[in-house]
């Protein structure tokens, strides 16, 4: 073992790794005496936010992770497992990479998609859709522009290269995080019963691999980087940003399926966070058995790396392999094949300890258990208060602001229409490819939710990413359980059972209490909605330390990931836009008269601060039944929810595919800012032959259901007064984010 440090030196190196005095002892306690720096580092990683979950887990395990479809819940495996029957289960998860992307955005992004990929087909899934959920400062930053960019690029090219379509996401454009963006990414991926492997190690004696890329200095307390704010110093963390490499990842991929298939795999986990020392030290303690890992035999691409680089090295495209004694060669074979290092560097002991060997001298000893979450990591509650901001909320007085006149309403749409956060993304999304390997089809036909046709079958998977965090801000219990209702109105608009949720939970610095609040809070909104919709949370990330010292926090931004399933694509699929003229126009829900937290109150009445906006859990309940069967029954023409920029927009955007224009009436008493842009909840518009429309009322039952025009023309048209052609509503829609980013460059 390495010579031990003094009690204050040792001190003042875990107070730079990120650990306080408790923390410290608490190790010490662990090991019966004082760790030496490769331990203290492995500590520092294993314990540091990004790992431990320390200040969060304690909320995490309020939320409901069980259902009739779960296979792998919340924190069992990489990511969740839900049954799809006839033998059939999609594997699916979101995750963050906030901090890589701020400091160098394409590499931060790419390795993003990589790493959540891996996440999916290290369990034996093969990955068949990519999603995200991106934030970024106001477009009018160069800035911004320069992270947009190039984060898009990185998502896009590491996507495309490695062979999986990014089918659908979302973007939003706020100047509080003009210093922190948040890239979010989530794969879905599809398995057979009985073909997943576990995260685990098992079996004494059994050895282990290490498989795929070799092992480099990018990305050391990568985790820890993850685990601080940023500040104007953070660019000097670089290093700790990996570099990707989609070509690799694609041949790990298909050798992982295929090792798999051999049955010589016992258990199997990618490196991500904290590379091998997190990937050993999570198998072994969840299998109960301890490894001996001999660090200098481990593949590197740089010379002279320490034991504590080896360990903490996040380099991409790797994983730690358990195989059965005795069918090491099945397993070496496989790689061979492939052409990719494979290389066994330790063995499975009695345990409980991990034993780390740099040339057969022990340099680290260190319970496994002691370093994960769930048993030696620390766990804490931190202190909460309501923020100050939430006074002026509830201070909001809608009286106070004008209605919009109907000479003002043209405007008002004008504005929105080109307002990023609303205005189409296809300067993004013509950088991704929606198809590429896409042996399970991609629906294209625009909707609310994508649309997946899982190979040789006609069942279908709806997925989405949703979050609105202004409502969050505003209210952030309502406002996270909003985001889990639009998730799920959007999996119904486009015929799908909504089945679980994964989360990726985006937050400021938890010692600050008002954040916390809004944490807290957050969870206790996801908690109230899925319990509701009967929908269960099979995983997912926190990030926090979203901050810095300019801007401070971000607007809490609890992203909802959330995959539905279709059981006959061929008749049980939908469209969000309007096929054709001459069919009824009617909204499901609540006609509310609510300008709440709107896009319309928030940028063109200039209103900060505002209650978030209307949500009946019942009502979206009852949507999310009465949806996919009107859809299966062929009543509806078309369904899309009414969210950002309200029914104005929505309208627009239904007709904005084939070019068809509406004509609507004003419908109930209230306010026409709040019945043209007001953003409540629970509300899909949807277009139908008129001799259905007795069916379609029957279906709903005691949910209301209001007429308000028909299709036709090429405009939108209230009460016979021209509002917007389509024409200039499309062009203006269209080409926002581009008029942006193509003249005033990046």
């Amino acid at each position: 073992m390495q010579e031990k440090l003094a009690t204050a030196a040792d001190m003042e190196v875990a107070r730079k790794l990120g650990l306080n005095a408790d923390e410290y002892a608490a190790i010490c306690g662990h090991l019966g005496r004082q760790p030496n720096f490769t331990e203290l580092s492995v500590y520092s990683v294993m314990w540091s936010e990004h790992c431990s979950y320390k200040n969060s887990i304690l909320w995490l395990k309020k939320l409901p992770k069980e259902g009739p479809r779960v296979l792998a819940g919340a924190g069992e495996e990489n990511a969740g497992l839900m049954d799809l029957g006839d033998g059939l289960a999609v594997c699916f998860k979101i995750e963050s990479h906030n901090h890589p992307s701020a400091i160098e955005p394409y590499q931060g992004a790419a390795t993003g998609v990589g790493g959540i990929h891996r996440d999916i087909f290290t369990m034996g899934a093969r990955p068949i859709a990519s999603l995200n959920s991106l934030r970024f400062g106001s477009l009018d930053k160069p800035r911004t522009r320069h992270l947009l960019r190039h984060v898009v690029r990185g998502i896009g090219n590491y996507g495309n290269a490695f062979g999986v379509p990014t089918v659908g996401g979302e973007i939003y454009f706020d100047p509080c995080y003009h210093t922190n963006p948040l890239v979010n990414a989530m794969s879905v991926g599809i398995v057979r019963h009985g073909q997943t492997v576990s995260a685990i190690a098992e079996g004494v004696g059994n050895p282990v691999f290490i498989v795929g890329s070799a092992t480099g200095k990018d990305g050391i307390h990568g985790a820890t980087f993850a685990s601080a704010d940023l500040t104007e110093n953070s660019a000097e963390s670089l290093p700790a940003v990996q570099v990707g490499d989609p070509f690799q990842e694609k041949l790990l991929l298909e050798a992982t399926l295929e090792v798999i298939r051999t049955g010589a795999v016992v258990g199997m986990q990618d490196m991500g966070a904290a590379g091998i020392a997190c990937s050993t030290s999570e198998m072994s303690a969840k299998g109960g058995v301890g490894i001996d890992l001999w660090l200098d035999k481990v593949p590197t691409r740089q010379a002279d790396m320490l034991p504590f680089e080896l360990l903490l090295s996040e380099s991409q495209e790797r994983m730690l392999l358990v195989a059965h004694k005795g069918q090491e060669q099945k397993v070496l074979d496989v790689f061979e094949k492939w052409d990719l290092p494979c290389v066994k560097i330790g063995v499975v002991t009695e345990g409980p300890n991990i034993r780390y060997y740099w040339h057969d001298e022990l340099v680290g000893e260190i319970p496994a258990a002691s370093l994960v979450l769930g048993g030696g990591a620390p766990r804490y509650e931190r202190e909460m208060k309501e923020p100050a901001y939430m006074a002026q909320v509830r201070a909001f007085d809608a009286g106070s602001v004008q209605d919009a006149t109907p000479d003002e309403v043209p405007a008002v749409i004008r504005h929105l229409l080109a307002t990023p956060s609303i205005a189409s993304k296809r300067w993004v999304t013509r950088q991704y490819d929606s198809t590429v390997g896409a042996a399970n089809r991609t629906h294209n036909l625009p909707g609310d939710a994508a649309l997946v046709n899982i190979q040789g079958t006609d069942k279908g998977l709806a997925m989405t990413t949703d979050c609105n965090s202004r409502y969050v801000m505003a209210d952030p219990e309502r406002g996270c359980a909003l985001a889990v209702s639009e998730a799920a109105r959007n999996i119904a608009c486009s015929g799908g059972e909504p089945l679980g949720v994964t989360n990726c939970l985006n937050f400021g610095n938890p010692y600050n209490p008002e954040v916390y609040y809004q944490f807290a809070h957050a969870i206790l909104g996801m908690k109230a909605a899925c319990e509701r919709y009967g929908l269960p949370v099979t995983g997912g990330n926190v990030s926090f330390y979203n901050q810095s010292s300019d801007d401070g926090p971000v607007y809490p931004t609890p992203t909802i990931g959330m995959v539905g399933y279709l059981p006959d694509m061929r008749t049980g699929s939908m469209s969000s836009h309007f096929p054709q003229a001459g069919l009824q126009v009617a909204v499901l829900g609540p006609l509310v008269d609510e300008v709440n937290c709107s896009e319309y109150l928030y940028s063109y009445r200039g209103v900060t601060y505002s209650p978030a906006p209307f949500l009946d859990m019942d009502v979206e309940a009852r949507l999310q039944q009465v949806l996919p069967q009107l859809i299966r029954k062929g009543l509806i023409r078309s369904a899309h929810d009414v969210s950002d920029g309200g029914l104005a927009i929505n309208l627009l955007e239904s007709g904005f595919h084939l070019g068809v224009g509406v004509n609507i009436r004003r419908a109930g008493n209230g306010r026409l800012d709040s019945y043209l842009f007001g953003e409540a909840g629970g509300r899909v518009v949807v277009s139908y032959m008129p001799e259905q429309e007795a069916a379609i009322r029957a279906a709903c039952g005691d949910l209301p259901f209001t007429v308000i025009g028909e299709t036709g023309g090429d405009a939108l048209v209230m009460d016979g007064r021209t509002l917007i052609p389509l024409a200039e509503a499309r062009d203006l829609y269209n080409h926002a984010i581009g008029r942006y980013m193509d003249a005033q460059g990046s």
